[in-house]
């Protein structure tokens, strides 16, 4: 019987024999251009050879998450309507039987709170907008507000995976790491997809997992590299024996060569991620420090950002950071930013969270306008679903619950038609009146900004070919440039 470590499944002698993948894999390095192996050889070389599939609008994607659910019915959606019905109970017409959280599924009443803050229309396009949000209606006349956001998920967690990765179950790659994997990095210094994450100590905080920016069934080298804000920005960066750089660059060599013999015998594409990440980091220990020193800043840009950008870690410190990072090529550049989930007293609540995200937002939209840089940067903020219109609990402390049925998001730039609103909701800010946009249709747009038809950008796993949209979607043309 021949020794365990001889051996091979038969996955790795049929990859070894047939397929060459590890050379693949290679070829894939070579050309930082080019999508990922796949276990298809005909269905990579189709990926590469016609991505982008037409000309793209955006070169890059900064996506604000606001994990928690912002209230629509207090940020975004104006409804004047909710004067007069304030306080009356919420019609079963109007409610229809939709599905409720265990948060509420038990209350008698439903009576309907109107929002406690004034709205004002602002710039030309008279974008209506709560005054929690002052700075951002200085670029009212930037902004695309989608009104007629859906989902199915009601509870945090499947609905962010869901918004992450098109499905609410864990497993599937990011949307960040797809983007990776089908147009490749513009950079070699750092990675195509990172992520930043404010520092919260809301606690009613949800959790963020590592998966939501994992690269799922795709080779692990497309997964999101999160930054950190105190310590070093990427664990694990810093060589402990402080070897000169020479003697750095010997080690990966030699590595690389032991790898790559490796890689030859099994197949696996694993290893050339192993590799590739091996050398990035070697890269990265120059230009992080470089990308994360705010010192060549001048102080006009903390200003504009507000004094919170000297705080590492805060929202708007995450959106300088990730104006440098688009500066220097990454690919896609995710926020997440918690503390949005107010099921009590969202009076005193939101107020924190409006002014902990409104000057920073909108200072990374004036930035990368003045840079030139808006027309080709595809810029999102959005949170998972949205909140209801009637009150969780006491009217008088009230907290909103979870409302997957419509709620609001703002994009802007890349290809996206600027100082518009997109779709209604009802009175009651509800339900849906008209132009309805499902995640799905999100992803597929988004997709679309970069040059990518959703229903051609696949990867065969398991025996099946696999894509962001899954077998749904339809591009927001309305919306677009």
């Amino acid at each position: 019987m021949l020794p365990l470590a001889n051996t091979e499944t038969r996955r790795q002698l049929l990859g070894r024999a047939s397929r060459g993948l590890g050379s693949v894999a290679l070829a894939s390095l070579l050309n930082h251009d080019l999508p990922a192996e796949t276990a298809d050889l005909e269905s990579q070389a189709a990926i590469a050879s016609s991505l982008p599939h037409f000309a793209p609008k955006a070169k890059r994607v900064i996506y604000m998450l606001q994990s928690g659910a912002p209230s629509q019915v207090d940020l975004f959606d104006y409804k004047p309507s909710l004067d007069k019905l304030h306080l009356t109970e919420l019609p079963d017409s109007v409610r229809q039987s939709q599905r409720l959280t265990g948060m509420t599924a038990g209350q008698k009443n439903f009576p309907v709170v109107k929002s406690p803050w004034k709205f004002q229309q602002h710039g030309q396009s008279g974008t209506w907008l709560s005054e929690l949000l002052p700075h951002l209606g200085s670029v009212a006349d930037d902004l695309c507000v989608i009104k007629s956001m859906h989902t199915e998920a009601i509870n945090h967690d499947p609905a962010i995976t869901f918004f992450q990765s098109g499905n609410q179950q864990p497993g599937r790659p990011s949307v960040g790491a797809w983007l990776s994997y089908g147009l490749g990095s513009e950079t070699e210094n750092l990675p195509s997809f990172v992520v930043l994450l404010t520092n919260n100590s809301f606690f009613q905080a949800q959790p963020l997992y590592d998966r939501l920016w994992g690269s799922g069934f795709l080779p692990s080298k497309y997964q999101g590299v999160k930054f950190r804000s105190t310590g070093d920005p990427v664990l694990y960066l810093k060589d402990p024996t402080n070897s000169p750089e020479i003697a750095r660059r010997s080690r990966l060599d030699r590595l690389a060569r032991l790898n790559r013999i490796q890689s030859e015998k099994v197949g696996d594409p694993e290893i050339e991620s192993r590799i590739s990440q091996y050398e990035m980091a070697f890269r990265m220990q120059t230009s992080v420090p470089d990308l994360t020193d705010l010192s060549d800043e001048p102080e006009s840009t903390f200003s504009l950002y507000g004094e919170d950008a000297k705080t590492p870690g805060s929202h708007a410190a995450n959106c300088l950071l990730a104006r440098r990072l688009a500066e220097r090529g990454v690919r896609f550049i995710q926020l997440f930013h918690r503390g949005w989930d107010h099921h009590s007293n969202v009076s005193k609540h939101l107020p924190v969270l409006a002014k902990e995200t409104d000057q920073g937002s909108a200072a990374l939209l004036k930035d990368l306008k003045q840079r030139g840089m808006l027309e080709d940067t595809l810029v999102i903020w959005a949170g998972e679903f949205g909140r209801t219109v009637y009150s969780q609990g006491n009217p008088n402390s009230f907290g909103r619950d979870h409302h997957p049925r419509c709620f609001s998001i703002w994009m802007a730039g890349g290809g996206i038609q600027p100082g518009i609103s997109h779709g209604e909701t009802d009175d009651y800010c509800y339900n849906i009146t008209t132009d309805p946009v499902h995640v799905h249709d999100f992803h597929a747009t988004l997709l679309h900004c970069l040059g990518i038809n959703h229903e051609q950008l696949t990867y065969r796993f398991q025996g099946r070919d696999y894509r962001l949209t899954d077998v749904h979607g339809e591009v927001v043309h309305k919306i677009l440039t």
